[in-house]
């Protein structure tokens, strides 16, 4: 913990300091330069952070560090992790009041978008963060990005699971990793920040899950584990894509598949054999969701013939979804729905802010 239970005066009124859960799950934040590699190392990130006066300051809740084992760099991240990760939430869900995950950049959209759907009436700040450089190194951007999210997930009631990043906080299920290098590693293209950080910080409460569908702080969220994640997949159109190499991959045991198309949602429509092998997948229940490969903009399969070709061959809109948003959405739908047609109903509402519209 960051030291005992403090307790603060204000105005003739005494508060109890709030209180931080932070899953250490792996990646950059805490690893140690070895054999000329960075690697994930056990307890080395809390001994850093012991030893730095940053993390007592006064005004930083009280926290507490539990370290998964084996600490894994974000590659190496799979379903079962993000279920490892919402058991552990749910299971300390009424000791504190926010949720911080350290996870490596590379799949934390892919993560931050599946407990997004997996936790269902969440109440409380669930905030993904990691860094681009280690803790260990004298710059870096892992001290900014965890003491920031301490605070944030502290102090402001924002009750959905969160991704930080650089002085901005995303909605976690709307954000795209775009940087390899860069500090500012991570964009929401098509959704504003939940809040900004500079002198102040700056919550965008407009955004923010509506008040009459939040849910109290006080009741747990109801936890769907993805039961066959391995039945989505996704893939990337490309010119000249044969039908044949369309057709091996959405062979059973594929029940899902996240096609990236052209522009507002195209794809080729002179291709008679490409549209075939598509119609026969959906007719025998695939749900096949058209997403953009684009970063801004929206699917509108209504706007071309290109488009249109492939709503009559049974493709669904995928709207402005974020392909990680989209490939986690439905993997948690088919493990909550066996009827297609609700399959596909659910996959085009706004269940937790992944797409523009109306949220339900």
């Amino acid at each position: 913990m960051s030291g005992a239970l403090h307790y603060h005066l204000r105005k003739g009124w005494f508060w109890v300091k709030k209180r931080v859960y932070i899953a250490y799950t792996g990646g950059t934040m805490g690893m140690k330069l070895v054999h000329g590699r960075y690697q994930p190392v056990p307890n080395f990130l809390q001994t850093l952070m012991a030893a730095n006066p940053a993390f007592h300051h006064a005004q930083l809740p009280t926290y507490t560090i539990t370290q998964y084992t084996p600490l894994l760099d974000s590659p190496n991240m799979t379903p079962a992790d993000w279920s490892h990760i919402a058991r552990d939430i749910c299971d300390h869900y009424d000791e504190y009041d926010g949720f911080i995950v350290l996870h490596g950049t590379d799949t934390m959209a892919y993560s931050a978008s599946a407990l997004a759907f997996m936790l269902d009436g969440l109440g409380k700040p669930v905030i993904f963060t990691g860094s681009q450089i280690p803790l260990c190194e004298a710059r870096n951007d892992a001290q900014e990005n965890l003491i920031a999210s301490l605070l944030l997930a502290a102090d402001y009631a924002i009750p959905e699971v969160c991704l930080y990043f650089h002085k901005r906080l995303f909605r976690g299920c709307r954000v795209v990793k775009v940087d390899a290098n860069g500090f500012d590693a991570f964009d929401s293209p098509n959704c504003q920040p939940l809040a900004e950080l500079g002198v102040g910080i700056v919550v965008n409460w407009g955004l923010v899950r509506p008040w009459p569908q939040r849910p109290l702080p006080t009741t747990p969220p109801t936890l769907h584990e993805l039961t066959s994640p391995g039945d989505v997949g996704a893939l990337r159109l490309y010119p000249g894509m044969s039908a044949r190499i369309l057709e091996n991959v959405l062979q059973p045991p594929l029940r899902g598949l996240i096609l990236q198309t052209y522009g507002a949602g195209n794809a080729p429509d002179n291709d008679p054999e490409f549209l075939r092998v598509l119609a026969q997948a959906t007719a025998r229940g695939v749900v096949i969701v058209d997403c953009t490969q684009c970063l801004r903009g929206t699917v509108d399969l209504t706007k071309y013939s290109t488009g249109s070709a492939l709503a009559e061959a049974g493709l669904i809109s995928g709207y402005d979804m974020t392909p990680e948003a989209a490939l986690t959405k439905l993997a948690y739908l088919l493990s909550v729905h066996d009827d297609v047609a609700t399959i596909k109903t659910q996959m085009q509402a706004n269940l937790r802010g992944e797409l523009t519209g109306p949220v339900i």
